[in-house]
């Protein structure tokens, strides 16, 4: 079973490109963020016409998340994260898919640092920490994909020392993401690609996908029996190489039909 995750950074501006890459990958389940379009204007007609149903969660302009099965429609089980009833941002939907809670989100950039977009991101991972919690004691298979907009890292960044104020890589942001992973979580690409440098975004400036000065910032995260069956992972970085493309490559996994022995969650 393959799973991605893809900030196609607007569904429909890049709709021709998505298709393209659906069309080549044949992914069971997709995890799209920044669709920058209302419920009104998502491309269900053309992804149907791909082969897959889906649900969304839109916003104009900005935001959206949305969750697509090959040959099958996900069920819908939450749109938005719980824990801030006035937050109406278009950053989180759920769905199960063959017995599995997929999770979609798109986790605030919060820059500039300081300043209240940075706190709202800080509050928008205790959000997602505390539900995440929750997921965990249900004891059932669950996946949350999405772009993160965090470098766990110095191996996930390009030139780390340049970053040390961005609100992607800011000491507060990164142990937010550590401590969720504790809970129990296992980073799927870091699990299998321990020291490797891996990126899922470029910059459109400066010449950064040319230079591979990138960032890893799309991530998965698995609950302990879904890592169990983790058999491979990896970024499809030559779709970012594509005209008119989005800034982010597709992130996938592969999972197979039974638990491997010896698997370890967390990555330890």
């Amino acid at each position: 079973m393959k799973i991605a995750t893809y900030n196609v950074n607007g569904v429909n501006g890049r709709l021709e490109v998505l298709l393209r890459w659906l069309e080549l990958a044949k992914p069971d389940v997709v995890c799209l963020q920044e669709l920058k379009a209302p419920d009104t204007r998502f491309p269900a007609r053309e992804i149907e016409a791909a082969g897959y149903g889906a649900i969304w969660h839109g916003q104009k302009s900005w935001n959206g998340v949305a969750i697509l099965a090959r040959g099958k429609k996900p069920l819908l089980t939450r749109k938005g994260l719980p824990g801030d009833p006035d937050d109406t941002h278009s950053r989180y939907i759920e769905a199960v898919v063959d017995g599995m809670v997929i999770g979609c989100l798109y986790l605030p950039n919060g820059n500039p640092y300081p300043g209240p977009k940075f706190e709202y991101k800080l509050a928008w991972f205790r959000r997602l920490a505390a539900y995440a919690a929750e997921l965990l004691e249900l004891e059932v298979p669950v996946i949350l994909a999405g772009d993160y907009n965090v470098m766990p890292t110095e191996l996930d960044v390009y030139k780390p020392e340049r970053w040390i104020n961005d609100a992607l890589f800011r000491i507060e942001v990164r142990y937010a993401f550590r401590q969720l992973v504790e809970q129990g979580w296992t980073d799927a690409i870091r699990t299998l690609h321990p020291h490797e440098t891996i990126y899922t975004f470029w910059d459109y400036f400066r010449n950064a996908y040319a230079r591979n000065a990138g960032l890893r910032i799309d991530h998965f995260l698995l609950s302990p029996d879904v890592a169990a069956r983790l058999s491979k992972a990896g970024v499809e970085r030559e779709v970012r190489g594509w005209e008119h493309t989005s800034d982010h490559a597709p992130t996938w996994i592969e999972l197979s039909d039974k638990p491997k022995r010896g698997r370890k969650a967390n990555g330890r």
